[in-house]
């Protein structure tokens, strides 16, 4: 989802298929199971209502019905709904519902979920207005004292990710990162699904600004990889259960210092209804 200019790059950039792999493999490991253990710690528990917003092929939400919550996905990707209602089948979980739908415009009605997920939808909103108008709805949907939880993606991610792979070599690429760097638009210019789609990436400061313009409460902002996912030999850590251990133990040991948030490279925040 974005601004109208960027959401056929966003369409085409998911109708690739990357996405449903994502989490499996490298740092996408790491986001998978960081995230679940913060979702862990602040959903309610089952059997309570949740709506995945963005919810793409429907890694969160079939593991959350595996659990026993009661899960509507929604997505702006055609192709992400059949991959989830298609996962759901093979894994033997039942999702409340999984359609195709915008952030913006949630087809559910008020009060009608005990929480609300947005894992990525934020990420493809370049207007400030649009983001406030994802969270508005998101709390809509949500009952009173009800929690909304959302993903955004660090200013310094581009930077960063370029450092790590040896992407700012390539002058195209270094030129995205300066101006993601000055005010947090991405767009890329090339055919190279590396470099990402078009996209926002949030300063740590903006989305506490952004949850009290929705009418939320902003209870707390966490590293979801922390520095780690920097690290060139991160699979290995992770694949070894001790090295593991000691690795998730140190991120959720610095997952709330302020001085560090901008470099994990994505940001979970939590908020509820008022």
């Amino acid at each position: 989802m974005s601004e109208p200019g960027g959401e056929t790059e966003i369409t085409a950039f998911y109708a690739l298929g990357f996405e449903r792999e994502r989490l499996q493999h490298g740092a996408g490991v790491l986001e998978l199971k960081r995230t679940q253990t913060l979702l862990e710690r602040f959903l309610p528990a089952p059997p309570a209502g949740i709506v995945d917003i963005g919810g793409g092929p429907g890694r969160y939400a079939i593991w959350l019905a595996g659990k026993g919550y009661r899960v509507h996905l929604v997505d702006q990707v055609a192709l992400h709904v059949e991959q989830a209602r298609a996962a759901a089948l093979e894994s033997h979980a039942t999702l409340a519902s999984a359609e195709v739908g915008d952030a913006r415009a949630l087809g559910l009605p008020d009060e009608s979920v005990d929480a609300a997920l947005l894992l990525g939808p934020l990420y493809h909103l370049q207007e400030r207005a649009d983001r406030v108008r994802a969270l508005a709805e998101a709390r809509r949907v949500c009952r009173p004292g009800g929690v909304i939880i959302w993903a955004v993606i660090s200013r310094f991610a581009s930077m960063l990710d370029g450092l790590r792979n040896g992407f700012l070599e390539d002058p195209v690429f270094a030129a995205i990162a300066a101006h993601d760097l000055r005010d947090g638009r991405h767009r890329n210019p090339t055919d190279n699904p590396s470099y990402f789609t078009t996209a926002y990436f949030h300063r740590p400061e903006e989305v506490a600004d952004e949850c009290a313009a929705a009418g939320l409460a902003h209870e707390a902002m966490i590293a979801i990889e922390g520095p780690a996912w920097l690290l060139a030999d991160l699979e290995v850590r992770l694949a070894d259960e001790r090295r593991r251990r000691v690795l998730l133990d140190a991120l959720a040991q610095l997952e709330s210092e302020t001085a560090l948030l901008g470099v994990s490279a994505h940001l979970l925040s939590v908020a509820r209804r008022k």
